[in-house]
């Protein structure tokens, strides 16, 4: 197997958080209070930089802006696909786990790093 991999948002996702910051600079300095609107591209950027997932041969880590979770593979029940294209893992107690910037796509590396835990099948 591989070394560990890290699923993130594409770095190009910064370029509008950029954009929004150019936008919100005149707007933050018109009043004594509205500096604090600076705070939204900073949050924002931290949001596209963190969010993510980790995977290895012992399980797998989602990571959030506030938080993450580790959750080995013998915990993982499966993957259930959304409607819209989102994936959520399924534990063995039940709950799901959303997994964020994971797509269809990105299932056989999922399936690698479950040591065969995840099957791919064709249909």
């Amino acid at each position: 197997m591989d070394a560990p991999a890290r699923l993130r948002m594409n770095r190009t996702a910064l370029v509008p958080v950029g954009l929004l910051a150019l936008c919100v600079v005149p707007l933050a300095f018109a009043g004594p209070w509205l500096p604090v609107l600076l705070l939204v591209p900073v949050v924002v950027a931290l949001w596209v930089l963190r969010t993510g997932v980790d995977l290895d041969g012992e399980g797998l880590t989602v990571q959030a802006l506030l938080g993450r979770r580790r959750l080995p593979w013998t915990d993982v029940a499966g993957i259930r696909v959304a409607p819209r294209g989102e994936l959520w893992l399924v534990t063995n107690a039940g709950s799901e786990l959303r997994l964020p910037v994971v797509r269809a796509r990105d299932l056989p590396r999922l399936a690698e790093f479950s040591d065969g835990r995840i099957r791919l099948s064709a249909q």
